[in-house]
């Protein structure tokens, strides 16, 4: 069986959607669309090269989440280097870790550039990102041309550190830098569940699914008695990327959409036990299973698609 996947953004939580991956792939799920914002595009970027759900499971499992917080030589520097690295570029920390480590597990596929993931001329990635500097949503690779670069030559691995960039923690992704440089951040800014993207108008071949992580339990701010810049931004930060567009969904869209428990882990909880990790996954593949046993494509198709013109 085919279906479309589509997974939300939400940091270190997308553990638990690998979870979910693996009991669609258990119940015979193929992915020939994927997409993702932040997390999201991490996970279905690696499916897109090749990677299986497990072997996914194995990498999220095996990641020193630590070497996320990544520092260059300026924010390097002792007690002033983060706040000068926010002034001059505009992040506490490089990101080039996550960058890297993903090249890496790409070459091992031998599939670097979107190129070797597209079948006539159309990547199968779409990975959401925000260009902060005209301030819109952009969809990787197709709106590259729109930046003069070839869509299918880009490096998908660049792409998702685009989506991957967290606004104040990590420094953006800059773009044409010498003549018109063009700030490119986290997609979650304005569409971090782009569950839209594989729309048809006519009834679709296959469903689109929806990986939402959302939390089920509040969480807490930092530590009030210590609101120094740096707590400030990263709450800041937590609820940027905890924004629902939940009230946007149509029933259509809401029938499609696996809700997945976060279990009240923060998004950039670098500290995250294998206990809590655990925990995500077994959520993710507890809830996929749940939505599969009253999943009918069929009804589905008959209850918002059919039209008396079809």
């Amino acid at each position: 069986m085919y279906a479309d996947l589509v997974c939300k953004g939400g940091g270190i939580k997308g553990i638990a959607l690998v979870g979910a991956i693996c009991c669609l792939e258990e119940y015979g799920y193929k992915f020939k669309n994927l997409a993702g914002t932040s997390v999201g595009a991490i996970v279905t970027s690696l499916l897109a090269v090749g990677y299986t759900s497990k072997e996914i499971k194995e990498i999220m499992f095996n990641l020193d989440y630590k070497s996320f917080e990544d520092k260059n030589l300026l924010q390097s520097i002792p007690y002033i280097g983060q706040f000068a690295s926010l002034v001059i570029s505009k992040g506490i920390y490089s990101g080039n870790y996550i960058e890297n480590f993903l090249r890496e597990k790409f070459k091992e596929k031998g599939k670097t550039s979107f190129r070797d993931i597209s079948e006539n001329n159309n990547s199968k990635l779409k990975i959401i990102a925000t260009d902060v500097t005209n301030h819109k949503l952009m969809i990787l690779p197709d709106d590259l041309e729109k930046y003069n670069i070839n869509p299918l030559d880009f490096d998908i691995a660049s792409a998702v550190r685009m989506s991957i960039s967290i606004p104040f923690f990590y420094n953006p992704v800059i773009l044409n830098k010498r003549k018109n440089p063009t700030y490119i951040v986290d997609g979650g800014l304005l569409s971090n569940f782009p569950i839209w993207l594989f729309d048809v108008e006519n009834i679709p071949k296959w469903p689109t699914f929806g990986l939402n992580l959302y939390d089920d339990i509040s969480q807490s701010c930092s530590n009030k008695n210590n609101m120094n810049l740096l707590n400030f931004l990263i709450d800041v930060i937590q609820i940027s990327l905890s924004t629902s567009e939940e009230v946007y969904f149509k029933d259509s869209d809401i029938s499609r959409i696996i809700n997945i428990p976060t279990l009240g882990i923060n998004s950039i909880d670098f500290n995250i036990s294998q206990k809590q990790m655990m925990d995500l996954y077994n959520s993710g593949y507890n809830a996929t299973k749940i939505f599969l046993r009253d999943w009918d494509f069929s009804k589905y198709v008959r209850k918002y698609r059919f039209t008396p013109n079809n």
